[in-house]
């Protein structure tokens, strides 16, 4: 399993303070006692999530539990400014959502790279004495104080962006096939939850193509209701284009397999259903032929309607009917 595959992260954010405003009155060698010129303060700096697509995992803020800006300069004589905050900015992976870690409100999604969007405002600098002069108060002796910044704990989450995903109970065989077709190497063992964090593998196509496929942990029943591996790894599988279901041949019964994971997938999210599928029955090297025909008629028997998709019975071990699958999702996504 990769260690360094961290989806989710809970941060301290806390932008600058504003800087206060001034209070100075003009002096020179000719004006002992001369009117406001007091500069307003520099706002606070502000905490800002930046699409970066060289990161794959929030892992490099897993230990950086507090993100604090800089606060903003106070104001000077002359009319002068202070300076603003020096800003703090983090770059994520492209697919990061932002959430109020109380609430679990949305703020917001990074999904381009160098898109940037401040999470946390800093605090606007005060006003300087010069703006409170009037006819009646030639010297205001008052200024204002800068804007406290703010202090908040945001959750960020990861949802992988790729155009295939893998979806099937565990040990169905998705991470053999996905070694198989891409130069990906997930562990592969013969038991459940082998892969704890998804995988990612590019699939080399035709004339130079390729697509991306992600490896997405097996899901049980019940892991919509957080059973299992569950819910953490069902938000990968909303970012996918398509979804290429897995099921063993050696299943007791295939379609009503597929059917549960279908389940899993609505009572999660109704909209994945809306995707793209692919139906591809896996480790065909360990029946014959004619098993195969029986099954097929089976499946075209019982696929009917809303739950009629494209299937495929193929071996990632000796390679039956790879190339073909490939195809299928290749026309699939295009």
């Amino acid at each position: 399993m990769d260690n360094n595959f961290v989806d989710y992260v809970k941060i301290c954010c806390r932008s600058g303070k504003g800087g206060k405003g001034s209070t100075h009155l003009h002096r020179d060698k000719l004006t002992s006692m001369g009117g406001p010129d007091g500069g307003d303060g520099g706002r606070g700096g502000h905490v800002i999530l930046r699409g970066n697509r060289q990161f794959w995992t929030l892992i490099h803020l897993k230990y950086r539990k507090h993100i604090i800006a800089e606060g903003g300069g106070d104001g000077g004589s002359s009319n002068k400014s202070g300076k603003e905050g020096d800003d703090e900015i983090l770059d994520v992976p492209l697919g990061t959502i932002a959430r109020d870690s109380e609430t679990g409100d949305f703020i917001c999604e990074i999904t381009e790279e160098g898109q940037e969007i401040i999470l946390m405002p800093g605090g606007k600098g005060g006003r300087g004495n010069t703006h409170f002069k009037t006819s009646i108060n030639q010297t205001p002796r008052y200024s204002q104080p800068g804007e406290e910044g703010r202090n908040e704990w945001i959750v960020l989450e990861l949802k992988i962006l790729a155009d295939v995903g893998l979806v099937g109970f565990p040990n169905a065989g998705k991470s053999t096939l996905l070694s198989v077709v891409s130069a990906a190497k997930p562990e592969i063992a013969n038991y459940p939850f082998t892969t704890l964090a998804p995988n990612l593998g590019i699939v080399a196509y035709r004339d130079y193509k390729s697509f991306v496929m992600a490896d997405i942990p097996g899901i049980i029943e019940g892991a919509s209701e957080g059973k299992g591996l569950g819910v953490r790894f069902l938000r990968h599988i909303e970012r996918n284009s398509s979804l290429l279901f897995l099921v063993s041949c050696q299943s007791d019964n295939i379609y009503e397999e597929y059917k549960i994971l279908l389940n899993e997938l609505k009572q999660y999210n109704p909209e994945l259903l809306d995707k793209q599928r692919i139906l591809g029955i896996s480790k065909c090297d360990t029946i014959d032929e004619e098993l195969i025909t029986d099954l097929e008629k089976d499946l075209n028997k019982r696929m009917k309607g809303k739950f009629k998709i494209p299937y495929i019975f193929f071996s990632s071990q000796t390679g039956y009917n790879v190339p073909q699958l490939k195809d299928m999702l290749w026309k699939q996504l295009n």
